[in-house]
């Protein structure tokens, strides 16, 4: 197999803070020759970086939590524990959106940095990756709320020991894509981290 396709028509046919396309598609098949005409729709350019807010002398993570629609109807209180992260622009870093989106949401400046992953969200529907990081900062001033008022943010900082933030993975709490990526990573990295930025204890 040769993971052939062909896109036979692509229309713009929703332009709002979303964008989507319909295609009419044909591709080649695991079993030989091609698929019907297929029509799918997707959301268009969407790019993140997201970031996992970490302080290796106090082992206490720096987490946000916001209103998210998509929890609404399917989440008891629609307020989503999550780490820093926004959409990166044609003419930006993903590094410079983590950093920017730590300082913008959570009012933490970022030291040293290390990459994580890059993923795909939802390939079924949507364009949509994001670069993951893991960033240094200082939690011990780490609160309040925040957020850019002209995105209509309203982002309540949680600062937690980092034993408990890897708890919620099982408790709940910890259910969106990058917050899970993150805190497992860290879950399996946390030592070596700390020696590689050169923290004892």
């Amino acid at each position: 197999m040769k993971y052939r396709y062909e896109i036979l028509q692509e229309d713009a046919v929703y332009r709002g803070f979303l964008k989507v396309n319909r295609y009419r598609l044909r591709h080649e098949l695991f079993m030989g020759g091609e698929s019907e005409e297929l029509i799918r729709e997707r959301l268009e350019g969407l790019r993140a970086a997201s970031i996992l807010l970490y302080d290796p002398k106090l082992d206490k993570v720096v987490l946000v939590e916001q209103f998210r629609i998509g929890a609404v109807g399917h989440e008891t209180v629609p307020w989503m524990l999550e780490i820093v992260g926004g959409f990166v622009p044609e003419d930006e870093s993903d590094e410079s959106v983590a950093r920017r989106e730590a300082v913008e949401e959570a009012n933490c400046p970022v030291g040293r940095i290390e990459a994580i992953c890059e993923f795909v969200v939802s390939p079924g529907i949507s364009v949509d990756r994001i670069a993951l990081f893991c960033g240094e900062i200082d939690a011990s001033q780490a609160a309040g709320v925040h957020g850019l008022d002209h995105e209509g943010e309203d982002i309540r900082v949680v600062v937690m020991d980092t034993d408990d933030a890897i708890g919620e993975l099982y408790n709940g709490r910890a259910n969106s894509t990058s917050i899970t990526i993150a805190l497992q990573w860290l879950a399996l990295n946390r030592k070596d981290l700390k020696a590689r930025w050169q923290i004892t204890g």
